[in-house]
Protein backbone atom coordinates (compact mmCIF):
# COMPACT_ATOMS: atom_id res chain seq x y z
CA UNK A 1 0.00 0.00 0.00
CA UNK A 2 1.40 3.41 -0.93
CA UNK A 3 1.51 6.48 1.24
CA UNK A 4 -1.74 8.42 1.17
CA UNK A 5 -1.47 12.15 0.50
CA UNK A 6 -4.18 14.34 2.02
CA UNK A 7 -6.21 15.98 -0.76
CA UNK A 8 -6.98 19.67 -0.85
CA UNK A 9 -10.46 19.06 0.58
CA UNK A 10 -8.81 18.22 3.95
CA UNK A 11 -9.83 14.59 3.58
CA UNK A 12 -6.76 12.77 4.81
CA UNK A 13 -8.03 9.59 3.16
CA UNK A 14 -10.57 9.45 0.29
CA UNK A 15 -14.00 9.90 1.84
CA UNK A 16 -15.54 6.90 0.07
CA UNK A 17 -12.69 4.68 1.26
CA UNK A 18 -13.17 5.93 4.81
CA UNK A 19 -16.94 5.27 4.70
CA UNK A 20 -16.30 1.72 3.52
CA UNK A 21 -13.79 1.18 6.34
CA UNK A 22 -16.16 2.49 9.00
CA UNK A 23 -18.98 0.30 7.70
CA UNK A 24 -16.68 -2.73 7.87
CA UNK A 25 -15.70 -1.83 11.43
CA UNK A 26 -19.35 -1.32 12.43
CA UNK A 27 -20.20 -4.93 11.57
CA UNK A 28 -17.48 -6.26 13.91
CA UNK A 29 -18.08 -4.17 17.04
CA UNK A 30 -19.05 -7.04 19.32
CA UNK A 31 -17.81 -7.65 22.84
CA UNK A 32 -18.29 -4.30 24.54
CA UNK A 33 -15.88 -1.35 24.54
CA UNK A 34 -12.74 -3.45 24.85
CA UNK A 35 -13.63 -5.48 21.77
CA UNK A 36 -14.75 -2.40 19.84
CA UNK A 37 -11.54 -0.51 20.59
CA UNK A 38 -9.53 -3.57 19.58
CA UNK A 39 -11.40 -3.75 16.25
CA UNK A 40 -10.57 -0.11 15.50
CA UNK A 41 -6.99 -0.69 16.60
CA UNK A 42 -6.64 -3.57 14.15
CA UNK A 43 -8.28 -1.84 11.20
CA UNK A 44 -7.02 1.73 11.60
CA UNK A 45 -3.62 1.34 13.29
CA UNK A 46 -2.35 -2.13 12.38
CA UNK A 47 -3.77 -2.86 8.93
CA UNK A 48 -4.60 0.41 7.16
CA UNK A 49 -2.06 2.43 9.19
CA UNK A 50 -4.08 5.61 8.84
CA UNK A 51 -3.25 6.75 12.38
CA UNK A 52 -0.33 6.05 14.71
CA UNK A 53 -0.54 4.17 17.99
CA UNK A 54 0.23 7.19 20.18
CA UNK A 55 -2.29 9.42 18.39
CA UNK A 56 -4.93 6.68 18.64
CA UNK A 57 -4.39 6.31 22.40
CA UNK A 58 -4.29 10.07 22.92
CA UNK A 59 -7.78 10.26 21.41
CA UNK A 60 -8.88 7.27 23.51
CA UNK A 61 -7.64 8.92 26.70
CA UNK A 62 -9.90 11.92 26.09
CA UNK A 63 -12.89 9.70 25.29
CA UNK A 64 -12.35 7.81 28.53
CA UNK A 65 -12.91 11.03 30.46
CA UNK A 66 -16.30 11.71 28.86
CA UNK A 67 -19.74 10.37 29.73
CA UNK A 68 -21.16 7.98 27.18
CA UNK A 69 -19.79 5.07 25.11
CA UNK A 70 -16.07 5.70 24.74
CA UNK A 71 -15.66 3.41 21.72
CA UNK A 72 -18.23 5.31 19.67
CA UNK A 73 -16.70 8.60 20.75
CA UNK A 74 -13.30 7.29 19.67
CA UNK A 75 -14.77 6.47 16.25
CA UNK A 76 -16.11 10.05 15.98
CA UNK A 77 -12.72 11.45 17.02
CA UNK A 78 -10.71 9.38 14.55
CA UNK A 79 -13.27 10.03 11.82
CA UNK A 80 -12.82 13.76 12.49
CA UNK A 81 -9.03 13.44 12.30
CA UNK A 82 -9.28 11.69 8.93
CA UNK A 83 -12.12 13.55 7.20
CA UNK A 84 -13.16 16.52 9.30
CA UNK A 85 -16.66 17.10 10.65
CA UNK A 86 -18.39 14.94 8.03
CA UNK A 87 -15.94 12.15 8.77
CA UNK A 88 -16.79 12.28 12.47
CA UNK A 89 -20.53 12.31 11.76
CA UNK A 90 -20.30 9.33 9.39
CA UNK A 91 -17.98 7.31 11.63
CA UNK A 92 -20.14 7.82 14.72
CA UNK A 93 -23.39 7.11 12.89
CA UNK A 94 -22.18 3.94 11.18
CA UNK A 95 -20.72 2.74 14.47
CA UNK A 96 -24.18 2.48 16.06
CA UNK A 97 -26.34 1.81 12.98
CA UNK A 98 -25.97 -2.02 12.77
CA UNK A 99 -26.64 -2.35 16.50
CA UNK A 100 -29.66 -0.06 16.28
CA UNK A 101 -31.21 -2.13 13.48
CA UNK A 102 -30.32 -5.46 15.10
CA UNK A 103 -31.59 -4.57 18.57
CA UNK A 104 -34.77 -3.01 17.17
CA UNK A 105 -35.49 -6.29 15.38
CA UNK A 106 -34.60 -8.34 18.47
CA UNK A 107 -36.81 -6.15 20.66
CA UNK A 108 -39.74 -6.84 18.35
CA UNK A 109 -38.95 -10.57 18.30
CA UNK A 110 -38.69 -10.58 22.09
CA UNK A 111 -42.08 -8.89 22.50
CA UNK A 112 -43.73 -11.21 19.97
CA UNK A 113 -41.91 -14.48 20.65
CA UNK A 114 -40.00 -13.94 23.89
CA UNK A 115 -41.28 -17.14 25.42
CA UNK A 116 -40.31 -19.28 22.44
CA UNK A 117 -37.77 -21.90 23.49
CA UNK A 118 -35.90 -21.73 20.18
CA UNK A 119 -35.31 -17.98 20.46
CA UNK A 120 -34.16 -18.33 24.08
CA UNK A 121 -31.70 -21.09 23.16
CA UNK A 122 -30.30 -19.09 20.26
CA UNK A 123 -29.60 -16.07 22.43
CA UNK A 124 -28.25 -18.20 25.29
CA UNK A 125 -25.40 -19.38 23.08
CA UNK A 126 -24.20 -15.85 22.36
CA UNK A 127 -23.49 -14.59 25.88
CA UNK A 128 -20.72 -17.16 26.68
CA UNK A 129 -18.99 -16.30 23.41
CA UNK A 130 -18.86 -12.66 24.44
CA UNK A 131 -16.92 -13.72 27.57
CA UNK A 132 -14.16 -15.06 25.33
CA UNK A 133 -14.35 -12.06 23.01
CA UNK A 134 -13.90 -9.63 25.91
CA UNK A 135 -10.98 -11.70 27.26
CA UNK A 136 -9.23 -11.43 23.89
CA UNK A 137 -9.88 -7.69 23.74
CA UNK A 138 -8.53 -7.12 27.27
CA UNK A 139 -5.38 -8.98 26.27
CA UNK A 140 -4.94 -6.94 23.11
CA UNK A 141 -5.50 -3.57 24.72
CA UNK A 142 -3.39 -4.46 27.75
CA UNK A 143 -0.48 -5.75 25.68
CA UNK A 144 -0.23 -2.36 23.98
CA UNK A 145 -0.93 -0.05 26.90
CA UNK A 146 0.92 -1.85 29.73
CA UNK A 147 4.52 -1.54 28.60
CA UNK A 148 6.27 -1.67 31.99
CA UNK A 149 5.70 -2.89 35.53
CA UNK A 150 4.55 0.49 36.79
CA UNK A 151 1.73 0.65 34.26
CA UNK A 152 0.83 -2.98 34.97
CA UNK A 153 0.61 -1.96 38.62
CA UNK A 154 -1.79 0.84 37.69
CA UNK A 155 -4.05 -1.68 35.98
CA UNK A 156 -3.92 -4.15 38.87
CA UNK A 157 -4.66 -1.49 41.48
CA UNK A 158 -7.59 -0.21 39.40
CA UNK A 159 -8.98 -3.74 39.07
CA UNK A 160 -8.70 -4.44 42.80
CA UNK A 161 -10.17 -1.05 43.72
CA UNK A 162 -13.24 -1.72 41.59
CA UNK A 163 -13.72 -5.46 42.05
CA UNK A 164 -12.76 -5.80 45.72
CA UNK A 165 -13.46 -2.43 47.33
CA UNK A 166 -16.17 -1.00 45.10
CA UNK A 167 -14.37 2.31 44.60
CA UNK A 168 -16.40 4.52 42.24
CA UNK A 169 -15.08 4.66 38.69
CA UNK A 170 -14.53 8.47 38.63
CA UNK A 171 -12.37 8.18 41.77
CA UNK A 172 -10.26 5.43 40.17
CA UNK A 173 -9.73 7.53 37.05
CA UNK A 174 -8.85 10.66 39.05
CA UNK A 175 -6.33 8.76 41.19
CA UNK A 176 -4.81 7.15 38.07
CA UNK A 177 -4.31 10.58 36.50
CA UNK A 178 -2.72 11.86 39.71
CA UNK A 179 -0.46 8.79 39.90
CA UNK A 180 0.59 9.26 36.26
CA UNK A 181 1.51 12.86 37.02
CA UNK A 182 3.47 11.81 40.15
CA UNK A 183 5.41 9.10 38.31
CA UNK A 184 6.24 11.62 35.59
CA UNK A 185 7.94 13.79 38.20
CA UNK A 186 9.83 10.79 39.61
CA UNK A 187 10.66 8.70 36.53
CA UNK A 188 9.33 10.54 33.45
CA UNK A 189 10.51 7.90 30.97
CA UNK A 190 7.96 5.44 32.40
CA UNK A 191 4.91 7.46 31.43
CA UNK A 192 5.91 9.79 28.61
CA UNK A 193 6.01 9.32 24.87
CA UNK A 194 9.35 8.25 23.61
CA UNK A 195 10.28 6.24 26.69
CA UNK A 196 9.49 2.69 27.70
CA UNK A 197 6.13 3.79 28.99
CA UNK A 198 4.22 6.49 27.19
CA UNK A 199 0.95 5.77 25.49
CA UNK A 200 1.78 2.21 24.71
CA UNK A 201 4.12 0.81 22.07
CA UNK A 202 4.53 2.71 18.86
CA UNK A 203 3.00 -0.07 16.79
CA UNK A 204 3.41 -0.05 13.02
CA UNK A 205 4.51 3.24 11.51
CA UNK A 206 1.49 5.14 10.17
CA UNK A 207 1.35 5.98 6.47
CA UNK A 208 -0.04 9.42 7.32
CA UNK A 209 2.13 11.77 9.41
CA UNK A 210 0.52 13.31 12.48
CA UNK A 211 0.76 16.82 11.06
CA UNK A 212 -1.36 15.80 8.05
CA UNK A 213 -4.34 14.75 10.16
CA UNK A 214 -7.34 17.06 10.24
CA UNK A 215 -7.44 19.75 12.90
CA UNK A 216 -9.21 22.98 13.79
CA UNK A 217 -7.75 25.85 15.77
CA UNK A 218 -9.85 26.28 18.92
CA UNK A 219 -12.07 29.36 18.73
CA UNK A 220 -15.01 30.73 20.68
CA UNK A 221 -17.05 31.24 17.53
CA UNK A 222 -16.63 27.64 16.37
CA UNK A 223 -17.41 26.31 19.86
CA UNK A 224 -20.55 28.46 20.15
CA UNK A 225 -21.79 27.30 16.73
CA UNK A 226 -21.25 23.62 17.49
CA UNK A 227 -22.84 23.98 20.92
CA UNK A 228 -25.93 25.71 19.51
CA UNK A 229 -26.42 23.25 16.66
CA UNK A 230 -25.76 20.29 18.94
CA UNK A 231 -28.23 21.35 21.61
CA UNK A 232 -30.96 22.01 19.05
CA UNK A 233 -30.37 18.62 17.41
CA UNK A 234 -30.37 16.95 20.82
CA UNK A 235 -33.59 18.39 22.24
CA UNK A 236 -35.71 19.22 19.18
CA UNK A 237 -37.16 15.66 18.93
CA UNK A 238 -37.96 15.71 22.67
CA UNK A 239 -39.77 19.02 22.27
CA UNK A 240 -41.67 17.63 19.27
CA UNK A 241 -42.97 14.56 21.11
CA UNK A 242 -43.83 16.69 24.14
CA UNK A 243 -45.87 19.03 21.92
CA UNK A 244 -47.66 16.20 20.09
CA UNK A 245 -48.16 13.60 22.84
CA UNK A 246 -48.06 15.68 26.02
CA UNK A 247 -45.45 16.29 28.68
CA UNK A 248 -46.67 13.30 30.68
CA UNK A 249 -46.46 10.77 27.83
CA UNK A 250 -44.07 7.85 27.93
CA UNK A 251 -42.19 9.32 24.95
CA UNK A 252 -41.49 12.62 26.71
CA UNK A 253 -40.53 10.78 29.89
CA UNK A 254 -38.10 8.59 27.98
CA UNK A 255 -36.63 11.50 26.02
CA UNK A 256 -35.91 13.48 29.19
CA UNK A 257 -34.81 10.52 31.30
CA UNK A 258 -32.34 9.13 28.76
CA UNK A 259 -31.07 12.63 27.93
CA UNK A 260 -30.11 12.80 31.59
CA UNK A 261 -28.44 9.38 31.66
CA UNK A 262 -26.43 10.33 28.56
CA UNK A 263 -24.45 12.86 30.58
CA UNK A 264 -23.79 10.66 33.63
CA UNK A 265 -22.66 7.40 32.01
CA UNK A 266 -19.07 7.61 33.22
CA UNK A 267 -17.26 4.30 33.41
CA UNK A 268 -19.16 2.49 30.67
CA UNK A 269 -22.65 1.11 30.42
CA UNK A 270 -22.44 -1.13 33.49
CA UNK A 271 -21.83 1.89 35.71
CA UNK A 272 -25.20 3.41 34.83
CA UNK A 273 -27.32 0.35 34.07
CA UNK A 274 -28.11 -0.30 37.74
CA UNK A 275 -29.61 3.18 37.93
CA UNK A 276 -31.48 2.73 34.63
CA UNK A 277 -32.84 -0.62 35.75
CA UNK A 278 -34.05 0.74 39.08
CA UNK A 279 -35.84 3.72 37.56
CA UNK A 280 -37.24 1.85 34.52
CA UNK A 281 -38.50 -1.13 36.54
CA UNK A 282 -39.49 0.32 39.91
CA UNK A 283 -40.38 3.95 39.17
CA UNK A 284 -41.71 4.00 35.61
CA UNK A 285 -42.84 0.36 35.26
CA UNK A 286 -41.64 0.17 31.65
CA UNK A 287 -40.50 -3.46 31.97
CA UNK A 288 -39.79 -6.17 34.55
CA UNK A 289 -36.46 -7.00 36.18
CA UNK A 290 -36.33 -10.21 34.14
CA UNK A 291 -36.90 -8.23 30.97
CA UNK A 292 -34.01 -5.97 31.89
CA UNK A 293 -31.62 -8.88 32.35
CA UNK A 294 -32.62 -10.45 29.05
CA UNK A 295 -32.35 -7.08 27.32
CA UNK A 296 -28.78 -6.78 28.54
CA UNK A 297 -27.99 -10.21 27.10
CA UNK A 298 -29.46 -9.16 23.76
CA UNK A 299 -27.39 -5.98 23.77
CA UNK A 300 -24.26 -8.03 24.50
CA UNK A 301 -24.96 -10.16 21.42
CA UNK A 302 -25.37 -7.28 18.96
CA UNK A 303 -22.74 -4.97 17.49
CA UNK A 304 -22.27 -1.49 18.88
CA UNK A 305 -22.10 0.02 22.39
CA UNK A 306 -23.65 -1.91 25.26
CA UNK A 307 -25.55 1.22 26.31
CA UNK A 308 -27.75 0.45 23.30
CA UNK A 309 -29.71 -1.67 25.78
CA UNK A 310 -31.63 1.53 26.60
CA UNK A 311 -33.24 1.14 23.18
CA UNK A 312 -34.66 -2.21 24.32
CA UNK A 313 -35.87 -0.62 27.56
CA UNK A 314 -37.59 2.17 25.64
CA UNK A 315 -39.18 -0.22 23.14
CA UNK A 316 -40.80 -2.29 25.88
CA UNK A 317 -41.79 0.80 27.87
CA UNK A 318 -43.50 2.46 24.92
CA UNK A 319 -45.06 -0.83 23.80
CA UNK A 320 -46.62 -1.32 27.24
CA UNK A 321 -47.73 2.33 27.52
CA UNK A 322 -48.51 3.34 23.92
CA UNK A 323 -51.08 6.04 24.62
CA UNK A 324 -53.02 6.74 21.44
CA UNK A 325 -50.52 4.98 19.16
CA UNK A 326 -50.50 1.37 18.04
CA UNK A 327 -48.22 -0.53 20.47
CA UNK A 328 -45.83 -1.60 17.71
CA UNK A 329 -45.55 1.94 16.36
CA UNK A 330 -45.11 3.20 19.91
CA UNK A 331 -42.24 0.77 20.51
CA UNK A 332 -40.41 1.95 17.40
CA UNK A 333 -40.94 5.63 18.23
CA UNK A 334 -39.75 5.18 21.81
CA UNK A 335 -36.66 3.18 20.85
CA UNK A 336 -35.59 5.59 18.09
CA UNK A 337 -36.09 8.67 20.25
CA UNK A 338 -34.10 7.11 23.08
CA UNK A 339 -31.28 6.12 20.74
CA UNK A 340 -31.18 9.68 19.40
CA UNK A 341 -30.90 11.42 22.78
CA UNK A 342 -28.35 8.85 23.97
CA UNK A 343 -25.87 9.25 21.13
CA UNK A 344 -26.24 12.81 19.85
CA UNK A 345 -24.38 14.16 22.93
CA UNK A 346 -21.37 12.02 21.94
CA UNK A 347 -21.00 13.96 18.69
CA UNK A 348 -21.33 17.23 20.60
CA UNK A 349 -18.65 16.31 23.17
CA UNK A 350 -16.12 15.24 20.53
CA UNK A 351 -16.62 17.94 17.91
CA UNK A 352 -16.59 20.57 20.65
CA UNK A 353 -13.59 19.33 22.61
CA UNK A 354 -11.29 17.64 20.08
CA UNK A 355 -9.54 20.82 18.86
CA UNK A 356 -8.61 21.71 22.43
CA UNK A 357 -7.39 18.18 23.15
CA UNK A 358 -5.27 18.25 20.00
CA UNK A 359 -3.70 21.52 21.14
CA UNK A 360 -2.63 19.79 24.37
CA UNK A 361 -1.22 16.74 22.61
CA UNK A 362 2.43 17.74 23.15
CA UNK A 363 1.97 18.62 26.81
CA UNK A 364 4.12 16.02 28.56
CA UNK A 365 2.55 16.48 31.98
CA UNK A 366 -0.95 15.98 30.61
CA UNK A 367 0.28 13.05 28.53
CA UNK A 368 1.66 11.40 31.68
CA UNK A 369 -1.67 11.84 33.48
CA UNK A 370 -3.56 10.39 30.53
CA UNK A 371 -1.12 7.48 30.34
CA UNK A 372 -2.00 6.67 33.95
CA UNK A 373 -5.66 6.71 32.97
CA UNK A 374 -5.04 4.42 29.98
CA UNK A 375 -3.29 1.87 32.18
CA UNK A 376 -6.03 1.99 34.80
CA UNK A 377 -8.70 1.53 32.15
CA UNK A 378 -7.25 -1.89 31.35
CA UNK A 379 -8.11 -2.86 34.93
CA UNK A 380 -11.54 -1.28 34.55
CA UNK A 381 -12.27 -3.33 31.43
CA UNK A 382 -11.00 -6.48 33.15
CA UNK A 383 -13.39 -5.80 36.02
CA UNK A 384 -16.29 -5.54 33.59
CA UNK A 385 -15.18 -8.81 32.02
CA UNK A 386 -15.18 -10.44 35.46
CA UNK A 387 -18.68 -9.10 36.17
CA UNK A 388 -19.98 -10.51 32.92
CA UNK A 389 -18.27 -13.86 33.50
CA UNK A 390 -19.79 -14.26 36.96
CA UNK A 391 -23.29 -13.47 35.73
CA UNK A 392 -23.04 -15.54 32.54
CA UNK A 393 -21.36 -18.76 33.65
CA UNK A 394 -22.96 -19.07 37.10
CA UNK A 395 -26.59 -19.02 38.16
CA UNK A 396 -25.95 -17.38 41.54
CA UNK A 397 -23.35 -15.20 43.20
CA UNK A 398 -22.75 -13.88 46.70
CA UNK A 399 -21.29 -10.64 47.97
CA UNK A 400 -18.67 -10.60 50.72
CA UNK A 401 -18.67 -7.29 52.56
CA UNK A 402 -16.98 -5.93 55.62
CA UNK A 403 -15.59 -2.46 56.16
CA UNK A 404 -14.38 -1.20 52.78
CA UNK A 405 -14.41 -4.72 51.31
CA UNK A 406 -17.13 -5.54 48.81
CA UNK A 407 -16.37 -8.56 46.63
CA UNK A 408 -18.85 -10.48 44.47
CA UNK A 409 -18.00 -14.16 44.07
CA UNK A 410 -19.80 -16.86 42.08
CA UNK A 411 -21.47 -19.78 43.80
CA UNK A 412 -19.33 -22.53 42.31
CA UNK A 413 -22.04 -25.14 42.79
CA UNK A 414 -24.29 -23.18 40.43
CA UNK A 415 -21.95 -23.28 37.44
CA UNK A 416 -23.78 -23.41 34.11
CA UNK A 417 -21.96 -26.22 32.33
CA UNK A 418 -23.35 -25.65 28.85
CA UNK A 419 -22.51 -21.90 28.76
CA UNK A 420 -19.10 -22.74 30.27
CA UNK A 421 -18.47 -25.26 27.50
CA UNK A 422 -19.51 -22.76 24.84
CA UNK A 423 -17.21 -20.14 26.39
CA UNK A 424 -14.27 -22.58 26.33
CA UNK A 425 -14.94 -23.51 22.69
CA UNK A 426 -15.22 -19.82 21.78
CA UNK A 427 -11.92 -19.15 23.54
CA UNK A 428 -10.16 -21.89 21.57
CA UNK A 429 -11.60 -20.57 18.31
CA UNK A 430 -10.46 -17.02 19.10
CA UNK A 431 -7.08 -17.53 20.76
CA UNK A 432 -5.80 -20.67 19.04
CA UNK A 433 -7.52 -20.75 15.66
CA UNK A 434 -7.73 -16.94 15.26
CA UNK A 435 -11.34 -17.02 14.04
CA UNK A 436 -13.18 -13.78 13.42
CA UNK A 437 -15.72 -12.51 15.93
CA UNK A 438 -18.65 -13.06 13.57
CA UNK A 439 -17.70 -16.69 12.91
CA UNK A 440 -17.30 -17.37 16.63
CA UNK A 441 -20.69 -15.82 17.40
CA UNK A 442 -22.31 -17.86 14.65
CA UNK A 443 -20.88 -21.13 15.98
CA UNK A 444 -21.80 -20.21 19.57
CA UNK A 445 -25.39 -19.37 18.62
CA UNK A 446 -25.64 -22.71 16.82
CA UNK A 447 -24.28 -24.54 19.87
CA UNK A 448 -26.80 -22.80 22.11
CA UNK A 449 -29.64 -23.67 19.75
CA UNK A 450 -28.54 -27.30 19.56
CA UNK A 451 -28.30 -27.58 23.35
CA UNK A 452 -31.71 -25.97 23.79
CA UNK A 453 -33.41 -28.24 21.27
CA UNK A 454 -31.79 -31.25 22.96
CA UNK A 455 -33.38 -30.24 26.25
CA UNK A 456 -30.10 -29.41 28.01
CA UNK A 457 -30.06 -26.66 30.67
CA UNK A 458 -28.73 -23.51 29.00
CA UNK A 459 -29.86 -20.73 31.38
Amino acid sequence: MTTIEPPATRDVVPFGQAVKAWFTISLQTFGGPAGQIAVMQRHLVDERRWIGQRRFLHALNYCMLLPGPEAQQLAIYVGWLLNGTRGGLVAGTLFVLPGLVALLALSAIYVGYGDAHTVTALFAGLAPAVVAIVAQAVWRVGSRALTNRVLVGFAVVAFVALAVFGVPFPVVIALAALAGWAVHRWQPHLVTAGGHGGNGTDGPAPLIPDDALHHHSPSGRRAATILAVGLVAWFAPVALVAATTGVGSVYTQQGLFFSGTAVVTFGGAYAVLAYVAQRAVEDYGWLSAGDMVRGLALAESTPGPLIMVVQFVAFLGAYHHPGSLDPWVAGVVGSLLTTWVTFVPCFLFILLGAPYVERLRTNRTLSAALTGITAAVVGVIANLGLYFTVHTLFADSRTISGGPLRLELPELATVRWIPLGIAVIAGVLIFRLKWSVLRVLGVSALLGLTAGLAGLPIT
